[in-house]
């Protein structure tokens, strides 16, 4: 783990750790950074048999620009802990930090699997039927038709092999069903996916997206994480919403009492804290990136979700998927 990562590192990091091992059975953490700045709160929080200290010197900050400041500090928490996995030490390597340095530190240090071009972050989202799988929500801001034909293929193998989907449907953001709506990239795309080996259900509009219609929905990076970006804000809206209707007079508070619970259980679908993170599909290894704004809770949901991965084989799964999917070396690629 990075554990110098995120807007709250290396204090929110250490605790989500420890708090991770006593939900977790099984697991060992490694925290990869100063070890200077991480023992103070270890020592704190008390020593734990299945957590230790590997010490990076340096730190890539949320600000920077990712591949430039990967490349100049190359013993930097992000690159040491993708060493870890690429040696074998580690399972899989997660990090709340800066999301372009996640990428670059994974793609420098893990590499891709083969046939990959674009390795493409992919988040798990709520709808009204259960869950779906958003690739690229901001790995890759420009693509060529080929990437999103790419992300098809490697969110049906994961959605199918790790997420237990029959069957998945994969779906193209677009602002309509047809195949002649869309900007150049998702017209070009379209014919792709649709003579594929997928099971293509069209051009999906953001306004369809919470009703299920597609287990799986691809995009270029800049469309995903302005979408989940977005999502995130209606949710925050919503919330505020309720809040103040509930306290407004007494009507508003007797209501708010009768239905918390069940509002308690409904938000947790739509809480980020409880996701863990976006998995990194398309590099050799087990990659997870969560929210820079990630405290313990959501911390412990980050190292499930990295821990989750490792033991569903997902590499293994995508590069199996994909060649039993045949070659994705079609037009446009």
């Amino acid at each position: 783990m990075d554990a110098m990562g995120g807007d709250y590192g290396p204090e929110e990091t250490v605790a989500g750790a420890v708090a991770a091992l006593k939900a977790i059975p099984n697991l060992s953490i490694i925290m990869v950074g100063d070890q200077a700045q991480l023992e103070p709160h270890l020592e704190r929080l008390g020593s734990q048999d299945r957590l230790s200290l590997h010490h990076a010197s340096q730190v890539v900050a949320m600000d920077e620009a990712p591949a430039a400041a990967v490349r100049a500090r190359p013993d930097n928490s992000m690159s040491v802990a993708a060493r870890l996995v690429k040696a074998g030490e580690a399972q899989s390597f997660v990090t709340p930090g800066n999301t372009g340095a996640a990428l670059a530190a994974s793609l420098f240090e893990l590499g891709r699997i083969r046939g990959i071009r674009r390795p493409a972050l992919a988040v798990s989202m709520p709808s009204l039927e259960g869950r779906y799988l958003v690739l690229d929500v901001g790995a890759n801001t420009e693509c060529r038709p080929g990437d999103l034909l790419q992300f098809g293929y490697m969110g049906h193998v994961y959605s199918s092999r790790v997420l237990g989907v029959g069957s998945p449907r994969v779906g193209l953001i677009s602002n309509g069903e047809e195949d002649i709506k869309g900007n150049e990239l998702v017209k070009a795309a379209f014919p792709l996916l649709k003579k594929a080996p997928l099971r293509f259900v069209g051009g999906i509009e953001g306004k369809d997206l919470p009703h299920g219609l597609a287990d799986v929905v691809v995009a270029d990076g800049f469309t995903g994480n302005v979408l989940i970006k977005t999502a995130e804000g209606v949710v925050t809206l919503l919330l505020g919403i309720i809040r103040q209707q509930a306290k407004a007079d007494l009507r508003g508070r007797i209501g708010g009492a009768l239905l918390r619970p069940g509002l308690k259980r409904g938000l947790e679908r739509l809480d980020y804290t409880e996701v863990g993170g976006a998995l990194l599909l398309g590099v050799d290894g087990v990659v997870v990136v969560g929210h820079g704004r990630s405290k313990r809770d959501a911390i412990v949901s980050l190292i499930r979700a990295g821990a989750e991965a490792s033991q569903q084989g997902v590499v293994a799964a995508i590069a199996d998927g994909l060649g039993a999917l045949g070659s994705a070396e079609e037009e446009g690629l």
